[in-house]
């Protein structure tokens, strides 16, 4: 990025030695890590127009109009280059073509193919150098991924525990904080979460604050925040059984258990029997710092745990309730990936089995192939 800024603040330095500046670079990462603030924070640092349109834009009913403001964008830029443009969620306009259940003769198709006639029209030299933002790689045609278009990926990743701190401490200026609010202690229990989710916390425990006439933001209201952001909010009005109240205690129990006397678990952080959300309770376990790979022991104990609560029931109530369906469709998830993606079985040994399998409409192809034998299916 760094390298961007230098590009257009003084394009002969890199000239003069025969270096070509990059055309496009594409932005990838989850929502709300702040890809478009980064291509803001480019154009601001460098001193030149920014131009932004997102990718739907470009989309419209009538026929021949996407193509014709692709035109119509790289005519403006032209006359105020060096510029940047920047294309929102350039996914709604650059998905493979072929694929899907429209026509070959796609209006979206023609805004594409405009747009790949525009990016090697313009010559290097012109100081113009378009950012595409998107979460979807995956579905891009790879024609606009190709070197002289967009040959250049920024990663824009999820936060670490010092980015979510100095991220906190941004947002946190903005409302009077007390003095025992420390922002180092939060980024530490916010693993996970993206810089979007890190100013609704902050705004969340404002509004906390403020519904207990408070004048100043406390770490209390922080804490009631994030548990409202991670386990959704309170329903107290729900009234219900004793049984029920009791079988909820258990089966929460069940999870805590497990996860205390197993190695390679996140610690519990918090037990609740109050609903929150769609839950009747929730057991929320924190990771103690960020983690980017998971061994098999570690997926394994994460099973045993989300099992933990099913257990409980037959043991205590002897009974079987349907609170654990959804801890059944995440174990069912993690033991599928670890068996047809990771590799970890000694039966069907180091071999992907999983489809990458998509909509068509978001650029999957319609027919299906399948490299696995229906015995290997079965087992």
């Amino acid at each position: 990025v760094q390298e961007l800024v230098e590009f257009l603040r003084d394009p002969s330095k890199f000239q003069k030695l025969g270096g070509r500046i990059p055309r496009g670079v594409l932005m990838v990462g989850q929502p709300g890590t702040g890809k478009t603030l980064l291509a803001k924070a480019i154009a601001g640092e460098a001193k030149v127009p920014f131009f932004s349109i997102s990718g739907s834009d470009f989309v419209e009913m009538f026929v021949g109009v996407g193509a014709a403001r692709v035109r119509d964008m790289f005519e403006q830029a032209k006359k105020h280059a060096p510029c940047i443009i920047f294309i929102d969620e350039i996914d709604a306009v650059g998905r493979q073509r072929g694929a899907g259940l429209g026509g070959g003769n796609d209006e979206r198709e023609q805004t594409l193919n405009q747009m790949l006639v525009e990016m090697d029209g313009f010559e290097t030299g012109q100081g113009i150098i378009v950012i595409a933002a998107t979460n979807r790689p995956d579905v891009l045609d790879p024609a606009l991924l190709r070197p002289g278009r967009f040959d250049r990926q920024v990663v824009v990743s999820l936060p670490d525990v010092r980015g979510r701190e100095q991220i906190l401490n941004v947002h946190m200026r903005k409302v009077p904080i007390a003095p025992d609010v420390r922002a180092d202690i939060l980024a530490r229990g916010t693993p996970g979460f993206s810089g979007a989710d890190l100013a609704n916390l902050v705004n969340e425990a404002a509004l906390f604050a403020a519904r207990r006439n408070g004048r100043v933001v406390e770490m209390m209201d922080f804490e009631k925040a994030k548990d409202k952001i991670m386990m959704g909010a309170e329903r107290k009005s729900i009234v219900m059984p004793e049984e029920e109240r009791k079988n909820t205690a258990y089966h929460e129990s069940g999870h805590a258990l497990v996860a205390r006397m197993l190695p390679k678990t996140d610690p519990v952080h918090k037990v609740t029997i109050i609903p929150r959300g769609r839950a009747l309770g929730v057991t929320m376990q924190l990771p103690e710092g960020d983690r980017y790979s998971m061994d098999k022991d570690r997926m394994l104990n994460t099973i045993s745990v989300l099992f933990g609560g099913r257990i409980a029931e037959e043991v205590f109530m002897n009974q079987m309730t349907t609170g654990a369906s959804n801890d059944f469709e995440r174990a069912t998830a993690l033991a599928r990936d670890m068996v047809t993606r990771y590799g970890m079985t000694d039966e069907l040994g180091p071999m992907v089995y999983a489809e990458n399998e998509g909509e068509v409409f978001l650029g999957r192809s319609i027919t299906k192939t399948t490299h696995v034998s229906e015995s290997t299916m079965q087992k």
